[in-house]
């Protein structure tokens, strides 16, 4: 049994996908056309880290209601991590390609960590190996 896909609803799918994809150098697994359970249009669109098994479904907001949910699926708190073996570099790489970040990088006892916003509004813990010593 695992997690296959985790949906985090978003304004718009391209700008989603610009995001991710492009700033936080992820893959685009699918983007195919799809319906709605009433028989709308809309996209399935899936990206995930380089050689991860779980992705995101990036679920364009239909609705008020799904509307009103963009940017605090987690109510404000960080509710993604994202963990990477070189945190440095894909800190510096995220920064470049504008990523904002609510937090300066800090030691914690699980490894480094930064938070940063994504596209929607959500709050991700950048989480990277520890051992480096705040001075």
């Amino acid at each position: 049994m695992w997690i296959e896909q985790v949906a985090v609803v978003v304004d718009d799918y391209d700008r989603a996908i610009e995001f991710f994809v492009g700033a936080l150098g992820f893959e685009l697994v699918e983007d195919s056309p799809s319906t709605t359970n009433d028989g709308r249009p809309k996209r399935w669109v899936v990206v995930r880290p380089p050689g991860a098994a779980t992705g995101l479904l990036l679920a364009q907001a239909d609705g008020d209601r799904q509307a009103a949910t963009v940017g605090s699926q987690f109510a404000g708190r960080v509710g993604l991590f994202l963990r990477v073996d070189d945190f440095d570099e894909q800190y510096a790489r995220m920064r470049a390609a504008g990523v904002e970040f609510a937090t300066e990088p800090r030691d914690e006892p699980y490894g480094r960590v930064a938070v940063f916003v994504d596209v929607a509004g959500n709050r991700w813990d950048l989480l990277g190996p520890g051992g480096r010593s705040s001075a």
